[in-house]
């Protein structure tokens, strides 16, 4: 990644008050911070995205993405080699930058901490688990395709766990729907009302610029952007006056400030209550791979998405901002660097200061935790981190005993909510080719089975030289089958079950079941008891005949 310093903007690190920091700094730096991730189904532009919002907070000097077939870069936040050569994202990482928003009119300069997540829709569990660590979400959506499969599942987590969502049209320089339909179809589909901040001038395909609104839709001011080589640099920008706007695009801008007046009459302006409510959803248009409508969106997160704020405990105990430090982990990811063989634990600060080198507590063991390597991760870019605050996300390097859900303190105990695990719809055997290896094929398991990569699953009958592997989607399996041959030298074979659904049960039914057609228990590394089954119809049977047995849908259950 070639970086871009600017000796006038410090580091979010060097920004930060000191280490004895009291309640009111606590609270004035949690107010500067914006922790986000953005959702989107696979293709929709989350990773140029990413880049682009590197590149205008000045992280980047140019987008990794050379657009165009031949002498492709892979983004700097996809690292593994399956992401790099197929082009999406399997993992999530996270970028931390500085930003001072001019549209903000004071001199505030907030920290953003943007938690990338994988695009593809076999891995929902990763991002699932991002969204326990962040604030608000930017919701991405082709221009052309609209609300996808993926999105839209990925939304109702949020809905679920009342995160608000600003919305992105991406893709407006491509040829795509009116702007009028895609905003029904958000309202009808999701029940969110749109509320754009800006409106495009020009056609999907024909994106000139943007028309900011203001209050009842009447047009402020015309951006106007124009193209750079491949859309590797910031866009440049030209401010123009409506009267100027007129001059200059004609017919085009009268439609635009006709379509964004009937916005106003059918009641779709930004109301900042009904969007921290949920209700409703601020939309921008933008082309993430020429960068137009970036900064616009890199604003509107400013001023919009709500800073972190209290968190509940196991007990339902808001555990505040000022408190003493706590965080909670929410990914764990091993072979980022295949120069160290380390393995790194991201935690979402949730209140106190973080400073490297501070012992704190695992709630889980009541074990002592050294914070020696503390860093923030962007692809494999790694910065020391001195301190944190709430919002912020740090990775701990060799935390060997730490897992997503876990929580760590200083002085005051606190512990929060795990994070349930998705319910797997994919299952497959896991054997290692040779016997020789079976050392390290233990070791890949169990260390691929604490990041979540997938879920494992044992039996008496199978044993441990067999256990099976549970996922979302099958590309898991690829992951594990690319990451035990690259990490462990370990060449592992793998032989799909003929199951289909997984359900939460018991000791007391599982005997019962265990003597059913089409059915076979197991035991999660959690301790959790899992039956599969062939098929819903085979579910529908047992549940029917056998009411008494316990058959608990995990989260996101197939139908």
């Amino acid at each position: 990644m070639t970086t871009a310093p600017d000796s006038a903007e410090l580091t979010p690190a060097e920004t930060a008050s000191s280490t004895a920091a009291g309640p009111k700094s606590l609270s004035t730096e949690a107010a500067r911070r914006r922790t986000f991730a953005v959702i989107s189904h696979p293709d929709a532009g989350k990773s140029t995205l990413t880049e682009a919002l590197a590149l205008h907070a000045k992280m980047i000097s140019e987008a990794g993405a050379v657009h165009g077939k031949a002498g492709r870069k892979a983004t700097v936040s996809d690292w593994m080699e399956m992401e790099k050569a197929r082009g999406i994202s399997v993992s999530s990482t996270a970028l931390q930058f500085n930003y001072h928003s001019e549209e903000s009119g004071d001199d505030v300069v907030n920290v953003v901490n943007l938690v990338d997540t994988p695009g593809h829709s076999d891995f929902s569990e990763d991002t699932y688990r991002v969204l326990t660590a962040v604030d608000a979400a930017v919701m991405l959506i082709d221009a052309a395709k609209g609300l996808e499969p993926q999105t839209l599942k990925l939304f109702q987590v949020c809905r679920h766990r009342g995160i608000p969502v600003i919305t992105v049209i991406n893709k407006w320089d491509r040829p795509g729907r009116t702007p009028l339909e895609l905003l029904d179809e958000i309202n009808e589909r999701i029940g969110l009302t749109p509320t754009p901040l800006y409106w495009p001038v020009g056609i999907a395909g024909d994106f000139r610029g943007l028309l900011r609104r203001g209050e009842d839709g009447v047009a402020q001011e015309y951006v106007r952007f124009t193209r750079t080589a491949g859309g590797a640099k910031i866009a440049p920008e030209e401010r123009l006056t409506p009267e100027q706007a007129v001059e200059r695009e004609g017919s085009e801008w009268e439609t635009a400030v006709e379509e964004s007046e009937l916005l106003s009459a059918t009641g779709q302006d930004h109301d900042q209550e009904l969007f921290l409510a949920g209700q409703t959803s601020p939309v921008i248009f933008a082309s993430a791979m020429l960068n137009f409508g970036v900064r616009q969106i890199l604003d509107a997160l400013i001023a919009l998405a709500p800073p972190p704020a209290a968190r509940d405990d196991i007990a339902g105990k808001p555990r505040q901002v000022t408190d003493p430090f706590s965080a909670v982990v929410f990914k764990v990811q091993a072979g980022m660097d295949t120069a160290h063989r380390d393995r790194l634990a991201f935690m979402r600060v949730v209140s106190g200061v973080f400073e490297r080198g501070m012992v704190v507590t695992h709630a889980q063991t009541g074990k002592p935790f050294t914070t020696k390597y503390a860093l923030t991760v962007f692809g494999r870019d790694r910065t020391t981190v001195e301190n944190a605050y709430p919002g912020d996300v740090v990775g701990l390097v060799n935390a060997n005993a730490l897992a997503p859900g876990h929580t760590l303190f200083s002085d005051k105990k606190v512990e929060f909510p795990p994070i349930p695990s998705f319910a797997p719809e994919h299952f497959s055997v896991l054997r290692a080719e040779s016997a020789s290896k079976y050392k390290q094929f233990r070791r890949a398991v169990d260390q691929l089975d604490s990041e979540g990569v997938v879920q494992i699953l044992r039996n008496d009958i199978r044993g441990d030289a067999s256990p099976v592997m549970a996922a979302v989607g099958p590309m898991q399996f690829e992951v594990v089958a690319a990451r035990m041959m690259a990490e462990f030298n370990v060449e592992a074979r793998m032989e799909p079950l003929g199951y289909a659904l997984a359900r939460r049960t018991d000791a007391e039914s599982a005997v019962e079941l265990g003597r059913q057609r089409g059915v076979e228990v197991f035991t999660r590394s959690d301790g959790v008891m899992l039956a599969l089954v062939s098929d819903k119809w085979r579910l529908q049977y047992i549940q029917k005949e056998l009411p008494e047995l316990t058959l608990e849908p995990l989260v996101a259950a197939a139908d």
